[in-house]
């Protein structure tokens, strides 16, 4: 069953492959129904992967196989919130390691274009640092980095 609030992405026939690799890789995710086209439709046919509802680190979302129209962009993204250092490698090698790309603060993007901002909890932390020369150290920190590192935020927080 459609949870009341669901995400849906648009996906140009890879919605199951995808789901299948976020259920993999975050934690709380699962793949759930796999809805098939009941006829032809503009990019597909009779048969194909219409829809595949997934939820995604808890999230719930509805994979829709529309076709090449509507690519994603970084307009939308998920943030994931990490504990350490091990997890946030983990989650950002393995997106990138499958075909992703890395970008800038933290954020890379999947294989089908969707966008991640891989962040660690002390990141969010530091930047929020009641003492604003040690934030804006830890923010310009940041700035220079691809994948966080938590020691280097960490230490420039310090100063």
């Amino acid at each position: 069953m459609i949870s009341k609030n669901t995400i849906c992405l648009w996906y140009d026939g890879t919605a199951l492959d995808a789901a299948r690799f976020y259920a993999e890789t975050f934690p709380d995710s699962a793949v759930g129904e796999v809805l098939r086209a009941p006829g032809d439709y503009p990019s597909g046919q009779q048969g194909q992967v219409l829809t595949v509802q997934f939820t995604v680190a808890g999230i719930p979302c509805l994979g829709l196989n529309g076709g090449p129209g509507y690519p994603h962009t970084q307009a939308f993204s998920f943030q994931v919130s990490t504990d350490d250092q091990a997890e946030t490698d983990r989650l950002w090698h393995a997106i990138i390691d499958n075909g992703g790309q890395a970008s800038a603060c933290g954020w890379c993007t999947d294989r089908w274009g969707l966008s991640w901002q891989i962040t660690p909890r002390a990141l969010v932390e530091a930047i929020a640092d009641p003492d604003p020369a040690a934030a804006q150290r830890a923010f310009a920190a940041m700035m220079e980095m691809g994948k966080i590192d938590i020691a280097t935020i960490e230490a420039a927080r310090r100063g």
